[in-house]
């Protein structure tokens, strides 16, 4: 869906992230570096920089742009079924579990880039 499809029923927490989370412009990161990198190594950037790679979404910045950065979804699980149902919140993940966190941020990606596992690192 996109985070975009968010915004309408979650406005303040998409303000806040747009304005405040690395991660909502985590594509800037794969862009400045593409021409250095090999295919995989960017196939690799993309499990933890877009939205739902390898699962059903991020595809490519031409066919899929709207998740090119980590969004909602990233965190939240997939929200096709949260808008169709009206925003029900049985069909969304409220709360990310720290395990979710853990397929990025996780001892290998912090001793090779050094960043911090944060807890609450969605600014919002």
């Amino acid at each position: 869906m996109g985070t975009k499809a968010c915004a309408d029923c979650h406005e303040e927490q998409f303000t806040q992230f747009m304005k405040h989370s690395k991660k909502a412009h985590s594509w800037k990161s794969i862009s400045v570096m593409a021409d250095d990198l090999t295919t995989e190594e960017r196939e690799g950037c993309y499990e933890c920089h877009t939205t739902g790679h390898g699962k059903g979404g991020f595809v490519s910045y031409e066919q899929t742009p709207h998740l090119a950065d980590v969004g909602c979804e990233t965190c939240h699980g997939p929200g096709r079924a949260h808008v169709e149902s009206g925003g029900d919140p049985e069909t969304i993940q409220k709360t990310p579990t720290l395990e979710s966190c853990q397929t990025c941020h996780n001892e290998s990606r912090i001793g090779a880039f050094g960043f911090k596992p944060l807890i609450h690192s969605g600014a919002h």
